[in-house]
């Protein structure tokens, strides 16, 4: 992390960024939820430095205090967002709970590779004072608190709404929104202050995806198609961008680093494809399709077509890749966005995924490749699930990748990894004209825990990444 006498947290821009040192930890929820063993879900770290005896191991495992709370994102107390105040330290990890509606606040200032835990949040106060619950996205604000995103209310109906917690005593304050003013649903977020926008993006109704997946839900409307765009200084929703049936439960959502940018990218899971927003002559905020995933035919799955099913995508810190998974194709894919408007396929690789040789779907239909992917093996394991959460490393030379998405999905759409456990990988990035290329030689095999095998989910190097900070 940069150190000075008068600057604060994280970086002063995303370049200055790129230019940090390389990751030698990651931390990252592991989940028991739906698995069949009752124990809690807990935060792991993970040794990535090759340099390291211990490199490519989980060296602690930090147990929640409750059972069944579905960690699943995290963020920081404070960020690049803060650079400007040195009174801010990045030492607490936010970690909301997706089911429970719990808040951990993990301390990793103290002893970094053994993180303890400092106060939990629990959910009656996120009930009580907001009408939400059901937490998803934790960014960190430039004045210093921090706000999390809501998928829904206390019953499980669909609401897009916003959690405050004081940035130093973490209590909830209430909420972001203004009052009356919500979203139909909700689920990540990312602001841009210098145009006075904040965007946020809709998974579904708690209710429905607390179930498992079931296309009927779709045709109910309990799943979202919408941006809803967001007066950041009013905390007013000015603005729904219905993206129609091209896109489908949108998901993750990146502006471009730079704070001046008034454009970025989003991925739509269920419609397997990428939006580009952006700002109008008006002020007004639009949105265009600049990747389409094809869906690929096939026997021996619940439809008989399969989408690639977009779950994660990051953009490079200097703004020139989109990299994004699809969890059921099973490959993760490197796009040159120097042209966003038309971006530029320049690497892919595939990590396991349901259309693999010698599995149960048989591929009849294929617009993109002329076989089925062969079955990867890391160190002996053969990966079992898709890749799904990414993150990539700040000078943007090497991606991280886990293969749980929500154990109820997991569940019921790879039954094999509650049995064999979630594996974290790494690729190696080639940055000058694109290429990915798998690591033979890290394997994080959750299937041989302590107790048990384990989901993993997001990743989060110890100074930030290019999906937590925020320049303002």
């Amino acid at each position: 992390m940069a150190k000075c006498g008068s600057c604060g947290p994280g970086y002063k821009s995303p370049l200055d960024a790129m230019k940090g040192p390389r990751e030698e930890i990651v931390y990252l929820p592991c989940i028991y939820r739906s698995t069949g063993i009752n124990k809690p879900d807990y935060l792991a770290t993970v040794d990535v430095d090759p340099k390291s005896p211990t490199y490519s191991q989980v060296i602690h495992r930090l147990p929640m205090p409750n059972v069944n709370d579905e960690l699943h994102h995290s963020g920081w107390n404070t960020c690049s967002s803060c650079y400007g105040d040195s009174s801010k330290v990045r030492n607490k990890l936010i970690l909301p709970c997706l089911i429970s509606s719990r808040v951990y606040v993990v301390d990793v200032g103290t002893d970094p590779r053994a993180p303890r835990l400092h106060k939990t949040v629990e959910p009656h106060e996120v009930y009580w004072k907001c009408g939400l619950a059901n937490l998803h996205t934790s960014h960190c604000l430039g004045c210093g608190e921090i706000m999390i995103s809501a998928l829904g209310d206390p019953c499980g109906n669909g609401k897009g709404g916003f959690v405050l917690l004081d940035g130093e005593t973490f209590e909830v304050k209430g909420n972001w929104e203004a009052e009356g003013e919500t979203a139909q649903f909700g689920y990540d977020f990312w602001y841009q202050p210098r145009h006075n926008v904040m965007i946020s993006t809709e998974w579904g109704a708690p209710k429905a995806f607390a179930l498992g997946f079931k296309m009927e839900d779709v045709l109910a409307g309990q799943y979202g198609h919408s941006l809803n765009v967001w007066d950041w200084t009013e905390h007013r929703l000015v603005q729904t961008i219905d993206l129609g049936k091209d896109g489908l439960i949108p998901l993750e959502i990146r502006f471009l680093h730079n704070p001046d940018a008034d454009q970025g990218l989003v991925g739509c899971a269920l419609s397997s494809s990428i939006f580009r927003f952006y700002k109008e002559k008006d002020g007004k905020w639009a949105a265009e399709k600049v990747i389409q995933v094809p869906s690929k035919k096939v026997e021996g799955w619940a439809l008989p077509e399969m989408p690639g099913l977009i779950t994660d995508i990051l953009i490079s810190l200097d703004d020139r890749f989109l990299y994004f998974s699809n969890w059921l194709h099973g490959d993760i894919r490197q796009y040159d966005i120097t042209n966003i408007r038309n971006p530029k396929l320049v690497g892919q690789i595939f990590l396991g995924g349901s259309i693999q040789k010698g599995g149960p779907v048989a591929v009849q239909e294929d617009k993109e490749l002329e076989c089925q992917p062969d079955p990867v093996t890391v160190k002996g394991k053969i990966i079992p699930g898709g890749p799904q959460m990414i993150q990539l490393s700040l000078d943007g030379k090497r991606i991280y990748v886990t293969s749980s998405i929500y154990s109820i999905w997991d569940k019921q759409f790879y039954p094999d990894m509650l049995k064999e456990g979630a594996v974290m990988l790494q690729i190696d990035v080639d940055t000058e004209k694109g290429g990915l290329k798998l690591n033979p030689n890290f394997l994080v095999d959750f299937g041989k825990e302590p107790d048990g095998p384990v989901l993993a989910h997001e990743l989060r190097y110890p100074g930030g990444d290019c999906s937590s900070d925020i320049w303002i």
